[in-house]
């Protein structure tokens, strides 16, 4: 089965085919399908966001497609950045603007209030009309300062204290095992292949 991964982000699509490789599916990008359509992120949650994206890029291409909608919320700013997380530091601005930017509004608070999670929604949608989603979170602290060269985002500033390592610190196979979208992506699986057998068994009866 052909399944559309709605992302732009090529982290992101690393990380969603690496996890999805040993199911009957063939990850296909926007960018192969030539889909230049940028779906606009208007919702108030990770899930709205997520759905939007999903039935708007399933419409568009005529494939059921996986979208997510993910981000950082801290404790001590409310669950902020939350659904804002890749626009919190404006337009244009670079991961390493946004990671000085969180640094800049925790300064002072100390560790014990510096609580945040990484949150992940994924939707799937289907050309039929149904959609699915599930949901995965990871834990932590804002670090102090950032560590660690692997990862995206606020992966170097999300520390797991039972690790002793931020996110950027874990390779990307224990990044795979352990993260928000990896615990997503883990409840879709049994989504996805039981989509791939619907396909599989409608082309057994053509």
């Amino acid at each position: 089965m052909d399944l559309l991964l709605a992302t732009r982000n090529s982290g992101k699509l690393r990380e969603m085919s690496a996890l999805l490789r040993d199911l009957p599916l063939s990850p296909v990008s926007l960018a192969d399908r030539g889909i230049l359509v940028d779906i606009p992120e208007t919702g108030n949650s990770f899930s709205a966001n997520a759905r939007l994206k999903a039935e708007g890029y399933c419409r568009l291409s005529g494939l059921t497609t996986m979208a997510d909608d993910s981000g950082l919320e801290v404790d001590a700013l409310n669950g902020e950045p939350g659904v804002r997380s890749a626009r919190w530091a404006g337009e244009g601005a670079s991961d390493s603007d946004r990671v000085a930017l969180l640094l800049e509004r925790l300064r002072g608070v100390p560790r014990e209030q510096r609580g945040a999670r990484f949150r992940c929604v994924i939707a799937i949608a289907t050309p039929d009309g149904r959609t699915f989603t599930t949901e995965g979170i990871l834990p932590g602290l804002i670090a102090e300062a950032p560590r660690g060269s692997y990862g995206f985002g606020y992966d170097p500033v999300l520390l797991l204290p039972d690790l002793g390592l931020t996110v950027a610190e874990l390779s990307p196979d224990h990044k795979n095992r352990i993260s928000h979208r990896a615990r997503a992506i883990l409840a879709a699986r049994p989504i996805l292949a039981a989509l791939a057998c619907e396909t599989m068994g409608e082309a057994g009866r053509v």
